[in-house]
């Protein structure tokens, strides 16, 4: 009993009642062909495996509706959950009415060309693959619909690599010198809490506890809660609003109208000042960058900054966690102390009269 390879795929071979058996997992995939096969093992085990008849024909529009309602809804946050349904959108309106079983890794092929001529973005295409051969694995591996995920035999678009922005002490104060008090507050705060744009324009008095000096995430991408510090200066600008709070309305930074403000406005603002400020190539959400670079040339360890950030990995933060020149010297300089040593011996040797030398020098 086990897997082994005929050319790309993965096979299982097994017996059952003395009788041998050879069985393609059908997938190029060695954790998926693993999975199959340990849960094959496990109806052996139990006396319930048997070969099955061909299931029911199910569409790839059936298969979306399954996926949103059953897992997407129960298991993301709404955020993400509605990001879901868009791509689903997009995806339903090239595969809507076909059979799973009829779906194949060239049809998915043209679906990414039809994308790149709609002009959507390699990021986007790779984004609309994942959850489409995440549905597939689910009709695979819970839901028994097909036994293939042709997904997975299709190459994801190269994403073009570009260096992170973050805003320069001068750029942030040219930024700052022009915007109006309540998009100032929202700009400082950004950058000294690395919130993103809905967190800072969701957020409530009762996440703030300004005695202990902390605030409280609710809802995140990861549906977890996360208290977290907060430092002098969010303080000051918390501490301020505060005294100015309307009674009425719960919300930190609420509009002139004491309604939350809306995302596309503050876009909108945040633009314009960019603009009277000569700040280029810069968006909102590069403020967070701004705050996880400067912990980093601070010198503050990647795992903090992790936590700070609240990113699922150290090599997320690193995305954004940019080194410049001057930051990098002080380690480099550190090679100075081993490098000077022998500079030196070699230089003076007269210092070195009368003790035998340990250095010798090899030709390449």
């Amino acid at each position: 009993m086990g897997l082994y390879r005929r050319g790309s795929v993965w096979w299982m071979s097994f017996s059952q009642n003395g009788r041998q058996f050879r069985r393609s997992t059908e997938t190029e995939d060695r954790k998926l062909a693993i999975r199959i096969f340990d849960k094959l093992k496990g109806e052996l085990a139990e006396g319930k495996w048997f070969e099955k008849v061909p299931v029911e024909k199910h569409t790839f529009g059936e298969l979306m509706d399954k996926y949103l309602q059953e897992h997407s809804s129960v298991n993301k946050v709404k955020k993400s959950h509605l990001r879901d349904k868009g791509m689903a959108k997009n995806l339903l309106s090239f595969f809507k009415n076909r059979n799973l079983t009829d779906i194949t890794s060239a049809m998915i092929s043209d679906y990414k060309v039809k994308r790149r001529k709609d002009g959507v973005s390699p990021r986007t295409i790779n984004y609309e693959l994942t959850m489409m051969s995440h549905a597939f694995n689910l009709a695979s591996l819970e839901w028994e619909w097909v036994k293939d995920n042709p997904v997975r035999r299709v190459r994801k678009d190269r994403v073009n690599n570009f260096i992170e922005r973050w805003l320069t002490p001068e750029e942030e104060k040219r930024l700052l010198c022009v915007s109006a008090p309540w998009l100032r507050d929202i700009i400082i705060f950004a950058i000294h809490t690395g919130l993103r744009q809905s967190e800072i324009l969701d957020l409530r008095w009762s996440q703030i506890d300004l005695v202990r000096r902390t605030m409280t995430i609710f809802e995140q991408k990861n549906r977890g809660i996360d208290t977290l510090p907060l430092n002098e200066t969010a303080v000051s600008v918390l501490t301020e609003r505060y005294r100015h709070r309307s009674s009425e309305f719960d919300h930190v930074f609420p509009s002139a109208n004491n309604t939350r403000i809306d995302n596309m406005n503050l876009v909108r603002a945040f633009k314009r000042v960019m603009r009277k400020a000569e700040v280029h190539n810069f968006r909102f959400h590069d403020l967070r960058h701004t705050f996880a670079t400067r912990l980093v040339q601070s010198g503050v360890g990647i795992y903090e900054v992790q936590r700070l950030g609240r990113w699922k990995s150290p090599s997320m933060v690193m995305r954004y966690a940019h080194h410049n020149i001057e930051s990098l010297r002080a380690s480099i300089e550190v090679m100075d102390r081993f490098e000077g040593a022998i500079i030196t011996n070699l230089s003076h040797p007269q210092k070195n009269r009368g003790h035998k030398s340990h250095l010798r020098l090899v030709n390449p």
